[in-house]
């Protein structure tokens, strides 16, 4: 599954975010939203299978909590546009200046 498809979804970018704050039960997720318990599971899955959260068995409850290796491919992504960026911006600002330059006839 594909981080950026699985956090298109309000529902889940919100759980993502919840779990930013401290690790929950399932129980405790699902109480936060008026979408049925498996729906929430649903969505859950969607996020683990995208290695955003991960989960670990605690007696009967499921305990959920950020994957730090899922973000860190995220952001290694997001590392890449950014460089991109940066270089794009300098390119114009470049010609900004040498248009300018060349209008004051400097």
């Amino acid at each position: 599954m594909d981080i950026l498809a699985a956090l298109a979804e309000p529902t889940r970018r919100r759980i993502v975010e919840m779990l930013a704050q401290r690790e929950l039960s399932a129980g405790e997720i699902a109480g936060h939203f008026a979408a049925s318990a498996p729906a929430i599971s649903q969505h859950l899955k969607v996020l683990r299978a995208a290695r955003l959260v991960r989960v670990r068995a605690d007696g009967q409850r499921r305990i959920y909590e950020l994957d730090p290796d899922g973000l860190n491919d995220l952001d290694q992504w997001l590392g890449h546009l950014r460089q991109f960026w940066r270089g794009r911006l300098a390119t114009t600002e470049r010609r900004l200046i040498k248009r300018t330059r060349d209008e004051a006839g400097v």
